[in-house]
């Protein structure tokens, strides 16, 4: 396990923005990306450059987050770099970890296949069921209308996802794991993973049910290898890959709907 740390008063004066950043990531995140999110698909249906917009606001907001608790850390005395995972790797990950990992890169593998091979255009179209309305949407529309269409978008959503890796990790894992490990010192690694896992799918939740849950597992399969390996390394490499694998997907095989 990293070498968390044990108490809040490690954070010195900058305690409290540390918890208050942290806090922001588990209430605040959510409701700003359901926002964010609800307004990208209004301009969808009518603006060629909804998804380029959307995109650089999402690289200032992750790099702004980023660089805030960057600067909470480096105010706090008593957390080195180690303490927040800024280091090469300690050790190889654990059995259960590297097989859990093995699993979900299996999915995600899979997952690329079917997008490559056009399967979900159907599924992906409003349902039309008796008594829904006439857009109403099938789980998963909302990740699949942030996939990049153009060679603009692919370009920036290469930068996206570059940022993902590298900001969410640093935010979710090495430094709002270090704050919660500060205020209940002693937390088993499980229960670290769990609270990694939970942090992650909400700020997810403008993906809906589907979105929280997969996002969720992401996020404890990447704080597993976190505390396993004492270092951000391996899952800033991977969850960047994870996110970057979506440029596989030519656009003749997402849906066309809602862009102008």
């Amino acid at each position: 396990m990293s070498d968390l740390p044990g108490s809040l008063a490690d954070f010195g004066p900058a305690a409290l923005a540390a918890v208050v950043v942290a806090g922001y990531l588990v209430v605040g995140e959510p409701m700003v990306g359901h926002v964010l999110h609800r307004r990208f698909e209004g301009r969808l249906r009518t603006d060629p450059g909804a998804r380029r917009s959307f995109y650089r606001r999402l690289l200032v907001l992750e790099w702004g987050l980023a660089v805030l608790a960057l600067i909470v850390w480096l105010s706090a005395p008593g957390v080195d770099a180690g303490a927040v995972g800024l280091q090469w790797p300690q050790r190889w990950p654990g059995l259960l970890t590297s097989g859990v990992v093995l699993l979900v890169l299996f999915f995600v593998v899979a997952s690329t296949r079917v997008l490559r091979s056009g399967a979900l255009l159907e599924a992906a179209e409003p349902a039309r069921r008796p008594g829904e309305g006439r857009h109403a949407e099938p789980s998963g529309a909302a990740t699949l209308a942030l996939l990049p269409r153009t060679a603009a978008e692919r370009r920036l959503f290469t930068l996206v996802g570059v940022t993902a890796g590298v900001c969410e990790e640093w935010l979710y894992r090495g430094f709002f794991l270090a704050v919660v490990a500060a205020l209940a010192g002693g937390l088993p690694t499980g229960v670290l993973v769990l609270v990694a896992a939970v942090a992650f799918g909400l700020a997810h939740a403008y993906q809906g049910r589907v979105g929280i849950v997969t996002t969720g597992v992401l996020g404890g399969v990447m704080a597993a290898v976190y505390l396993d390996t004492g270092s951000l390394l391996l899952p800033v490499v991977l969850h960047a890959l994870i996110d970057l694998r979506f440029l596989l997907v030519p656009a003749r095989a997402l849906p066309a709907g809602r862009t102008a």
